[in-house]
């Protein structure tokens, strides 16, 4: 990147001596000399702390649907928090926040508040291996359910790590990761029915949950094939095992009610984060009410932020502006423009890609016709994926600098900044060479 961040290099020399990498997450660390660290963001725009401004496409990893510093969201929380920030007591705009996400989602009867998505996910798969009596766990490889130990199995690895597609083999995601929990966790190809019904014709009487992302989140954005997810909920309702739906990405992003809504599929519990509390902290947990009343019978689930004023008073404000304006509309509309314009300007390259995700939450594969998993996914031109990205970062337009990240849209996004983002994508593909 020819950019200039002399003050962020600074930050991350003067960061690194207090903070792992001069970050709160390894998720914010691009590299040496090329973290940027930022000033302020407003509406669809970030400034680094040199200055430089960028139309957002990261929107905090998806947490920002309405805008950055959104007026209304940032009016609600400073009312609220003049009340208090956090008590050992329930209030009244908790349970107000809660009713509104029973309305909106149609598979919600309860629900309950957590601090962020690992927690949401952790303790889901708490709740259902206690309502089940079991304790195996099936995920798909590639996606990314939090950092708890018992979800970060074959996140991120090299595919050749996972062996035969028919038996995969659990890698985990990081050193420090009990070996033993590998008897636990089971990783299958997304997108593979087949493999998954052969599964569980094994080991389907001792799985308690199997965990699924609507769209891989981490991975491309890499949507279900027709039908898949209902496949999957017909399997567990054959087994008794407990249908998870992560929906920290999807919910309040894709639909009002996020994928139950879209896809017309209910779960036995979900979980969400991100565009709930636009920006601010909050997570929850929910679903059929028979499973949630295990929770307080001997099923332990708390934390003393679950209902930290500034995160239920930003949620109350996000979904009353979700349900009164036409804001997942909007974004859809503008995120098709702009998808449908980035497929067109490789195709008149001549770059064979593939355009996967919703218009709210999108991504591209390069030199590839098709994706459907991580196995595939990893086939794709990564390198210059983020190519192309460094030379929009150098235009002043900002997606992640992780091949593997969506672009993520907000109600602030304009057209004019989609034109501007097509001018610069354009020119970056001229450019860039492959």
């Amino acid at each position: 990147m020819n950019i200039l961040w002399e003050k962020s290099r600074a930050l991350q020399k003067r960061a690194s001596k207090v903070m792992p990498l001069g970050v709160n997450s390894n998720f914010r660390y691009w590299g040496e000399g090329i973290t940027p660290y930022m000033q302020k963001a407003k509406g669809a725009y970030l400034w680094d702390v040199d200055g430089n401004k960028y139309i957002d496409y990261r929107m905090a990893f998806g947490p920002i649907i309405l805008g950055h510093a959104y007026d209304e969201v940032n009016a609600k929380v400073a009312g609220e928090i003049e009340l208090g920030t956090l008590a050992a007591m329930t209030y009244e705009l908790e349970i107000e926040v809660v009713e509104m996400m029973v309305k909106m989602c149609p598979g919600l009867e309860m629900v309950r508040f957590a601090c962020s998505g690992t927690e949401a996910t952790m303790h889901a798969l708490r709740v259902a291996r206690a309502y089940t009596g079991r304790e195996r766990v099936i995920k798909f490889e590639g996606m990314y359910h939090g950092f708890h130990d018992y979800t970060l199995w074959s996140t991120y690895a090299p595919v050749e790590a996972y062996g035969n597609p028919h038996d995969p083999i659990p890698v985990p995601s990081s050193s420090g990761i009990p070996r033993p929990l590998n008897q636990m966790i089971v990783p299958l190809p997304f997108n593979a029915p087949e493999i998954l019904e052969n599964m569980l014709r094994a080991v389907g009487e001792s799985v308690a949950a199997i965990i699924v992302e609507p769209c891989m989140g981490n991975c491309g954005a890499i949507l279900p094939e027709k039908n898949f997810l209902q496949f999957v909920r017909k399997q567990c309702d054959k087994y008794g095992i407990v249908m998870i739906l992560d929906e920290v990405k999807t919910g309040f992003r894709i639909a009002n009610g996020g994928a139950q809504e879209y896809y017309g599929i209910k779960p036995d519990l979900a979980t969400y984060a991100k565009a709930l509390a636009n920006g601010y902290p909050l997570a929850a947990l929910g679903g059929k009410k028979s499973i949630m009343s295990i929770i307080g019978q001997g099923v332990s689930q708390g934390g003393t932020f679950t209902n930290n004023k500034p995160g239920v008073a930003a949620a109350w404000a996000t979904l009353t502006i979700l349900q009164r304006e036409p804001v997942l509309k909007t974004i859809a509309k503008r995120g098709q423009r702009l998808k449908d314009g980035i497929s067109q300007i490789f195709s008149e390259a001549g770059i064979p890609h593939c355009m996967n995700g919703y218009p709210a939450m999108f991504s591209y594969a390069i030199g590839v016709e098709k994706i459907t998993d991580q196995r595939s996914w990893s086939e794709s031109e990564k390198e210059y994926y983020l190519a192309l990205v460094e030379a929009l970062i150098d235009a002043g337009v900002m997606p992640d600098h992780d091949p593997r990240e969506p672009w993520f849209l907000c109600y602030s996004h304009s057209e004019k900044d989609i034109d501007d983002t097509l001018t610069a994508f354009r020119a970056a593909v001229k450019t860039v060479k492959r």
